[in-house]
């Protein structure tokens, strides 16, 4: 009855002053509160009824993405590789389009237990390749064909000790044999009377795998030693082995 009286003389209070009264407000504000907790959980339970009925989808478009983005790892990889080798292909291009003859070829491996200096090339029988083709760079000599398969061949690098070709010194048209060194290559056979200076170079002679001219290197040391009936010099080859990538096979016998 206490209680009751109280709130009674709250609500004639109330009027009296034309405010709400307290425990109105109270009363408004736990119904205000009450409604909104049942939508937000009712939005709740929609959404969580919402996910599990996407989860197989949602699953799916995200093994979808993944895909893609490998495949757009891929893709990226290849291209940044192609944009590498661009400057490389398009030299050796102009080469093939200079000569007017000869087949390009793109190295796709090495002696794996370097026994010999020696690459592998992807082109083979099927391309006209035969044993004894030159094989140049847009650098100069690198070796000649040794082996043939019908879609690849066995390139003998001009630094590997078992290759030998006719060589010139450019200035003086002295004659030597470029023998190979497996790091360099020893110009041999040249005249005593032959006055060679470091940084002349060296071109190939007429023979059976190069035409006259091509560049093999340039000379770095000189030995002649007195009394002998010939002198020696190393030369730097003027391809550079390490990053060789794409090359012209010459046919010519």
């Amino acid at each position: 009855m206490i209680v009751a009286a109280a709130i009674a003389l709250i609500q004639l209070d109330s009027l009296k002053t034309g405010k709400p009264s307290v425990i109105a407000v109270a009363v408004t504000s736990i119904a205000v509160f009450a409604q909104e907790a049942g939508a937000a959980a009712g939005t709740f339970a929609r959404g969580a009824a919402a996910s599990v009925a996407n989860a197989p989808r949602l699953a799916e478009q995200n093994a979808e993405l993944r895909e893609k983005d490998r495949l757009l790892r891929i893709e990226n990889a290849r291209l940044r590789e192609a944009l590498a080798a661009a400057p490389d292909a398009r030299a050796i291009a102009a080469l093939a389009e200079q000569t007017g003859a000869g087949t390009l070829a793109t190295i796709v491996g090495y002696d794996p237990e370097s026994v010999s200096r020696s690459v592998t090339i992807d082109r083979g029988s099927l391309a006209g390749i035969a044993p004894g083709d030159g094989v140049m760079s847009d650098g100069g000599v690198v070796g000649r064909v040794v082996a043939v398969a019908p879609l690849s061949s066995t390139v003998l690098l001009v630094t590997d000790g078992a290759s030998k070709v006719p060589a010139v010194v450019e200035r003086g048209r002295w004659w030597g044999i470029a023998t190979g060194t497996n790091t360099a290559i020893r110009l041999e056979y040249v005249s005593q009377d032959a006055k060679l200076k470091l940084g002349d170079i060296v071109v190939t002679g007429e023979g059976r795998s190069f035409h006259a001219g091509l560049e093999i290197g340039r000379i770095t040391s000189v030995d002649h030693p007195d009394g002998a009936l010939y002198q020696t010099a190393i030369v730097t080859p003027s391809v550079a082995f390490g990053r060789l990538a794409h090359v012209l096979v010459l046919r010519h016998s």
